[in-house]
């Protein structure tokens, strides 16, 4: 039998020793190695690490917002549409499901939950995956990194310490409050909702502090898989989800048992509304608003601290607009509610006819301005190419008043069919302060950018008619005075004699200019435009407005020059705010993110006219609504208020307006086709009336309505020195019997 010695297997001593201390130097070294590593990954060896005031002031590419005059937000510019909060501001559902879903000791960890940590290993052991990044990594994350997690695994493991590094960064500086804040601030929804509070008005049209407990969860629940538990692409999963979150919570003791079973049947109840640069209302208004936005801060140089220009869509600067919400939802359902009649009242015009006979220079026109020509052509097609294509049928997507439709039809097809679509936008301003309150500038921002209200300049037609008439009244005229209604020839030195004909049959006789106004003849504009002269009219024109070019002929009486809905409406209110223009103004002032003021506007008034003048000007509109070509508005569309107005229809009825006057706002509707060459084949049909008179009518009977806007019905108010001028035509006619002729004309 062999015996071994006992200490036969033991290690001497001096070995010993040497082993532990071989081990001691490799634990040293690796305590060392990884405390360099830490410290070189903070400087930024291994890829940029943001500063303390980069964290401190993080590019969040934060959503511009534009904001109505009560303070709705009426929609967004943005690269990432995300609008930020303060913790205020969010609800105690949503903070209390991202904790109980993300990260339960987030309010006692120091930015790293080294706890949670070293158990993902043992989870990986079991097979199962668990998250382990704490709220305050995931929020490190966001802050310095726009792709997300890196794919690459040895770039991963670096990214994973540059989030330790800068969340114990945000810890040291930021209380937790804070940290949350930021956190749902930067994160990504889904749906190109960034941050909470987009979240909220994407998926359930609220704020972020009316959010319920179902409703915090089905967001918080995003966070696991923005697409696999999306709401609108995967419904089941996100109301699965939703209530995985929700019993979280109840394990959490942040909601009762009885909370979750009352809620958990619950379907999702999702109010959803896409977030796109279109959404919201008044979207042509915001694409002007942007392009005059930018030209301020340009012209003065108004620029961010670090000497850079603002950028509105990552800036997330608060644009205040004198948009009124409510008058602009108003004019928006006035538009769609009876442009459907009056599209189709068109179409029928047209039956059995063929309007593009002649039209080829158009249509090619028309092809040539498409998108799908310009795509074509920067593909490098042939013109016989693109000819072959635009008459081959295609999968194409229609607008129509019943929504969009998706049909098969040839691309040549589709540019006449838009050919024939009515267009029409319309304009609503406060005069006494200029302030816009509503702006429809075209049928559907989607499918047609170009704005009709200050960019579309159309031939004003009769609506230019009262600038000849407060010229004649300015000069003496009384609206009593008798004119005899018969065609007027007017002779120019260098220019073929001009007699303009009547709209229709003339009304007989000897009528006063009142009532020339109120039936819109020609014949009583043109004697006045003979009286008063062109270069007069042209002149009251421009400094009631008018921007664009005025020809000093006698033709401008009848309108037959072009002009904005935005500048037309601004003239009109020179009537309604006793003879002075107040600059139509659309910008209350500009802030930063930060609530700096960066721009304030300031009303810019000029005297056009005699206040007397003005006034008498209002009377005489109010006549073409009480007894003349705009009387449909009360006995019609039973809109009865201190309303004046002037319809006006162009030459083939290519273009029908309607403006109005009151007290309080003043507004104008045009509509017409896209080209002039397009148009009504009645003027019954055709005339301002009709075409555009009667959105009016549907925007003001909303307006009365509403007793929040406090619309007044008080008429215009006389000035305080009296009138001298003539208008109660029944005061006038005694007088004409013993007075001179110059006596009748300056209204005695």
């Amino acid at each position: 039998m062999n015996y071994r010695n006992k200490n036969t297997n033991s290690l001497p001593s001096e070995l010993i020793k040497k082993y532990n201390w071989r081990i001691w130097k490799v634990l040293i070294a690796g305590i060392i190695a990884f405390a360099i590593f830490i410290v070189m990954i903070s400087f930024g060896i291994f890829g940029e690490i943001p500063s303390f005031r980069a964290i401190e002031h993080p590019k969040s590419n934060e959503a511009t917002e534009v904001i109505s005059e009560e303070g709705k937000v009426l929609g967004t510019y943005f690269v990432k549409n995300r609008s930020n909060v303060n913790y205020s501001e969010i609800s105690p559902n949503v903070i209390n499901a991202l904790i109980a879903t993300e990260d339960i000791r987030f309010r006692s960890h120091s930015g790293i939950d080294f706890r949670r940590t070293f158990t993902i290993f043992l989870y990986a052991l079991i097979g199962k995956k668990q998250g382990g990044s704490t709220i305050t990594q995931q929020l490190a994350l966001n802050l310095f990194s726009e792709e997300g997690r890196a794919k690459n695994f040895s770039k991963r493991i670096i990214q994973k310490f540059q989030e330790w590094v800068i969340a114990i960064k945000l810890e040291r500086n930021y209380t937790k409050e804070e940290i949350i804040t930021m956190y749902l601030n930067t994160v990504d929804f889904g749906n190109n909702a960034y941050g909470i509070k987009s979240a909220a008005r994407v998926y359930f049209n609220t704020t972020p502090e009316k959010l319920t407990v179902p409703q915090a969860a089905v967001l918080i629940g995003l966070q696991k898989g923005i697409t696999r538990y999306s709401p609108t692409k995967n419904p089941e999963r996100s109301l699965d989800r939703r209530n995985t979150v929700m019993a979280l919570m109840v394990k959490e003791g942040y909601i009762t048992e009885d909370q979750f079973a009352g809620e958990r049947e619950k379907p999702l109840n999702l109010h959803f509304n896409a977030a796109t640069n279109n959404d919201g209302i008044a979207p042509y208004f915001r694409a002007v608003l942007k392009t005059e936005v930018k030209k301020i801060l340009e012209e003065r140089s108004i620029n961010k601290a670090d000497g850079t220009p603002y950028d509105l869509d990552r800036d997330g600067l608060k644009i205040y607009s004198t948009i009124n919400y409510d008058m602009q939802v108003y004019a928006e359902e006035a538009q769609k509610e009876y442009m459907k009649t009056l599209q189709a009242q068109f179409t029928k015009s047209w039956k059995g006819r063929n309007p593009f006979r002649g039209m080829e220079k158009l249509i090619d026109q028309g092809i040539k301005r498409s998108d799908r020509y310009k795509a074509l052509k920067s593909e490098g097609k042939s013109d016989d190419e693109i000819t072959t294509d635009f008459n081959t049928p295609a999968r194409l997507t229609i607008f129509t008043w019943k929504g969009n439709i998706d049909t098969l039809m040839k691309p040549i097809d589709s540019v006449k069919y838009y050919k024939l679509l009515l267009r029409n936008a319309m304009m609503a301003m406060d005069p006494k302060t200029g302030n816009i309150k509503a702006w429809v500038g075209g049928i559907n921002f989607e499918h047609f950018k170009y704005d009709q209200v200050k960019m579309g300049k159309r031939q004003v037609g009769s609506t230019a008619k009262p600038f000849t008439y407060a010229v004649a009244i300015e000069n003496g005229y009384s609206p009593c005075y008798e004119v005899l209604n018969e065609p007027v020839t007017i002779s120019s030195p260098g220019s073929p004699d001009w007699t303009p004909r009547n709209s229709g049959t003339p009304l007989p006789g000897k009528i006063t200019l009142q009532k020339g106004l109120a039936y819109s003849q020609n014949y009583i504009v043109a004697y006045l435009m003979k009286q008063v002269g062109p270069t007069a009219v042209m002149n009251e024109i421009k400094k009631m407005g008018i921007t664009s070019e005025v020809p000093a002929v006698p033709s401008i009486s009848l309108g037959t020059f072009d002009a904005s809905v935005y500048d037309m409406v601004g003239a009109y209110g020179v009537f309604a705010n006793k003879g002075a223009w107040t600059q139509p103004n659309f910008i209350t002032k500009i802030e930063d993110k930060n609530g700096v003021v960066l721009y304030e506007s300031r009303p810019i008034i000029k005297v056009a006219m005699n206040e007397e003048v003005a006034y008498v000007m209002t009377r005489m509109l109010r006549g073409v609504v009480t007894g003349g070509t705009g009387s449909r508005l009360s006995y019609k569309y039973k809109v009865n208020g201190p309303i004046g107005g002037k319809t006006g229809t162009t030459q083939n009825n290519s273009d029908g307006w309607f403006m109005a006057i009151s007290p309080d706002l003043v507004a104008g509707v045009w509509t017409g086709c896209e080209d002039r060459a397009f148009h009504f084949t009645s003027t019954r049909d055709g005339e301002g009336a009709n075409s555009a008179l009667p959105i009016y009518a549907g925007f003001m009977k909303r307006v009365y309505a509403n007793p929040n806007l406090k619309m007044s019905k008080n008429d215009f108010e006389a000035p305080t020195g009296g009138v001298n001028i003539v208008y109660d035509c029944n005061q006038y006619q005694p007088q004409e019997e013993t007075t001179s002729e110059l006596d009748k004309k300056l209204g005695f």
